[in-house]
């Protein structure tokens, strides 16, 4: 493959490596960045240590696909600049189109950064984004006066009542964290324009939590019903997890945006290994598709050996319901990668699996499906009960490095007749999609004496999977 189009991505021959998704060959990576429609294609950047499986020196890696489903990675399209206000990273940010001029918008820090971030701007220099210039000049050079910042970075472009403004995620002195947001209808001229949400809005605090002294990389989106999403990372001095709350953007008197938070607000995502949302609001396909970090949950010293950390999850249809809750389904897209062949299962018999599949599982009574077994006889299972609207994930015989516990993992959905679940499964990633309701992102390590094989329990259930065909045959 030339290296205009790139390589394809993940190739690795570790049994635990992710080959479909998003993430370099090797190395560090963690935050989706500047997801972006241009050319024909769909770009996707990421945080990414060149150098080694660590977070530091952090650079923005960038990937591009067709379809969604099959990605090359072309390398490095940021990187710190000497002496400049990124010398020490080039941090999470978005990529817009400033008139014609695909443009990222991203976090420079350098070495006394202290948690704050300057605002940087780079200015792609070919239509495949992967020739950047950075400018020497950031256009904020820090938090604004008088509030206090002490978490102030990942900056998020919008438009909203005819103008372009932006989203920063912050923390201030007092432990509350907020979403501060500016007029940057000029890219080159931003103006402070106030706080968007803050964490002592109450429907914040119900939806987000009371723990996180911060807020990172929010993202806003409009759903194709009206409503708005606002999506962030939770830090409380270390990454905790992700939430949303649904809502209104209202203009203030000085026509400025703020966030009406509204009823619906729970974690974005249940599971223990997801963080770093990053939204593409997809115009042209009139949908809003999100992906995020899942982090490694095993201990460094595999993780050295590896000589890999990170992927991006399989990206995301977002829509809400009448409630004002989350109506998350995985990208249809992600059909490409199928098997021409499914395979089906019925309660009996044991079937091996591969490394990576698509399974689809209906039940309309309770069932179990068992997707990997230890020696001790433990299992990986997902507990499907239609009656009460939940889905059960139990991992509890696979250890963490993270201090999360592994008790198991309960999902809630909508009671009814039929459950459905879908379970992305690719490499050490397993994304749990409940019904369309709610999802979990995990990491699942197998051992060298796991056997991975499907079994399928209960008496009104249908089971139907297909392997994942290679990303990019030859």
């Amino acid at each position: 493959m030339s290296s205009a189009a790139g390589s394809p991505v993940s190739r690795s021959t570790d049994a635990n490596s992710p080959r479909f998704r998003v993430r370099p060959p090797a190395n560090w990576m963690n935050d989706p960045n500047g997801p972006f429609r241009w050319g024909g294609r769909y770009h996707l950047f990421y945080q990414h240590n060149p150098d080694a499986p660590v977070h530091t020196n952090v650079h923005w890696g960038h990937a591009s696909s067709p379809d969604l489903a099959h990605w090359d990675d072309h390398g490095i399209a940021l990187r710190p600049t000497p002496d400049g206000p990124d010398e020490a990273g080039c941090w999470s940010g978005c990529v817009v189109d400033d008139g014609g001029v695909p443009t990222a918008v991203y976090s420079g820090i350098d070495h006394d950064h202290q948690g704050l971030s300057a605002i940087c701007l780079a200015v792609t220099e070919d239509d495949g984004l992967q020739k950047w210039k950075q400018l020497p000049v950031p256009v904020v050079a820090g938090p604004p006066p008088g509030l206090d910042v002490t978490m102030f970075r990942d900056p998020f472009v919008f438009r909203f009542a005819g103008r372009r403004w932006a989203l920063m995620g912050a923390g201030h002195a007092d432990g509350t964290p907020s979403v501060l947001v500016y007029d940057c209808e000029d890219l080159y001229d931003w103006r402070f324009a106030g706080v968007l949400l803050d964490g002592r809005d109450p429907a914040a605090a119900r939806a987000f939590g009371k723990r996180a002294i911060g807020w990172e990389c929010p993202q806003l989106w409009a759903t194709p019903g009206g409503d708005w999403v606002l999506a962030v990372a939770l830090w409380d001095g270390d990454p905790l997890s992700t939430a949303y709350v649904t809502g209104r953007l209202v203009e203030r008197a000085d026509g400025g945006p703020r966030f009406a938070a509204g009823t619906g607000g729970a974690p974005l995502d249940h599971g223990r290994d997801f963080y770093a949302p990053s939204v593409l609001q997809d115009t042209q396909a009139g949908r809003a598709l999100l992906w995020g970090w899942s982090w490694e949950s095993r201990p460094p010293k595999e993780v050295d050996r590896a000589g890999w950390s990170g992927v991006l999850t399989a990206p995301r249809v977002m829509d809400t319901h009448e409630d004002g809750t989350l109506r998350v389904v995985p990208a249809p897209e992600l059909e490409l990668l199928r098997a021409a062949v499914p395979f089906t299962a019925a309660p009996g018999p044991h079937r091996p699996l591969p490394l990576a599949y698509d399974l689809l599982v209906t039940a309309r009574s309770a069932a179990t499906v068992s997707l990997l077994r230890a020696t001790s006889g433990a299992e990986l299972t997902v507990r499907l009960d239609p009656a009460s609207g939940t889905v059960t994930l139990d991992r509890t015989a696979w250890p963490r490095s993270r201090p999360d516990g592994t008790a198991p993992l309960v999902l809630p959905t909508s009671p009814g007749e039929t459950l459905t679940v879908r379970i992305l499964v690719d490499g050490s990633l397993l994304e749990l999609f409940a019904g369309d309701r709610a999802t979990a992102t995990e990491r699942v390590y197998r051992r060298g004496d796991d056997i991975a094989e499907l079994t399928v329990t209960g008496t009104d259930v249908e089971v139907t999977g297909w392997e994942l065909v290679p990303p990019n045959p030859a």
